[in-house]
C-alpha cells in the first residue's frame, strides 16, 4: 500500500490535468487550476528548502574550515542581507521590492547586473575553448559546422558586410547568415524540441501508468 498509493494519486492527477486541456467543463477546469495554484506553492517551499539546505552547507563548511570558507561567508552574508532588505522592501512597497528607488532595485542594477555580466563574459572564453575543439575538422560534417560557425560570426559583425558590400545583397555575409539562421538552424531547432517534447511526453506516460517509479524512494 505503501508504493501503491503514491502511484495511483500521480495517476489520477496526471490524467486528470491531461482531461483539462480536452475538456473545456468548470468541473474540470477549476480543480485543474487549483491543482496548479498548488504546485507553485510546493515549488515556493522547495526555494525555501533549497535556501535552508544552502545555509546548512555553507555553515558546515565555514565551522571546519574548508579551503574556500571566507567565500561561503561572503555568499551567506550576501544571502541575509539581500533576503532581508528584499523582505523589508516587500512590505514597505506592497511587493513591489523591484520597484524604482527601492534598495532591492539599487542591489539588483549595482551589485548583481555587474557580477551577472562578468560571469558571462568569463564564460566566452570557455566557450572559445570548446568551440576550438568542437570544429576541428576530421569529418565533411564538421567541416560543414565549422564552415556555418565562420559564416555565422562573420555575418553577425559590421567587417562582414563591409568585406562583401560589393557583391549583391543576397550573396554578402549577413544575408548569409540570416539564412543559415532561418533556414537550417531553425529546422534543426525545431526537430531537437520535437523530439524532446515527445520524449517528455513519454516520460509522463511512463510515470502516469506506474512505470517510471523512480521519484519513489529511488525505486525503479
Amino acid at each position: 500500500m505503501k508504493r501503491e498509493l503514491p502511484l495511483a494519486i500521480t495517476a489520477a492527477i496526471g490524467v486528470f490535468m491531461i482531461l483539462s486541456f480536452f475538456v473545456p467543463h468548470q468541473a474540470v477546469s477549476v480543480p485543474a487550476d487549483f491543482l496548479q495554484a498548488s504546485a507553485i506553492i510546493v515549488v515556493a517551499f522547495g526555494y525555501v528548502l533549497g535556501g535552508a539546505n544552502v545555509l546548512r552547507v555553507n555553515f558546515d563548511g565555514i565551522y571546519k574550515r574548508q579551503p574556500d570558507w571566507p567565500y561561503k561567508i561572503l555568499l551567506l552574508a550576501g544571502l541575509i542581507v539581500t533576503f532581508a532588505i528584499g523582505a523589508i522592501d516587500g512590505v514597505e512597497q506592497h511587493g513591489g521590492f523591484l520597484d524604482q528607488g527601492t534598495r532591492s532595485k539599487w542591489i539588483y542594477d549595482n551589485l548583481y547586473s555587474p557580477m551577472s555580466a562578468t560571469m558571462f563574459s568569463l564564460l566566452a572564453f570557455f566557450i572559445a575553448s570548446a568551440a576550438f575543439r568542437a570544429f576541428r575538422i576530421r569529418t565533411v560534417e564538421a567541416g560543414l559546422l565549422a564552415l556555418a560557425a565562420l559564416l555565422v560570426m562573420l555575418g553577425r559583425v559590421p567587417v562582414g558586410d563591409l568585406a562583401t558590400h560589393w557583391l549583391p545583397a543576397p550573396a554578402r555575409l549577413g544575408a548569409i547568415q540570416d539564412w543559415i539562421m532561418n533556414v537550417p538552424q531553425n529546422a534543426a531547432k525545431r526537430a531537437i524540441l520535437i523530439g524532446a517534447a515527445l520524449g517528455v511526453m513519454a516520460t509522463g506516460l511512463r510515470v502516469i501508468l506506474g512505470i517510471e517509479r523512480s521519484y519513489l524512494s529511488g525505486e525503479e
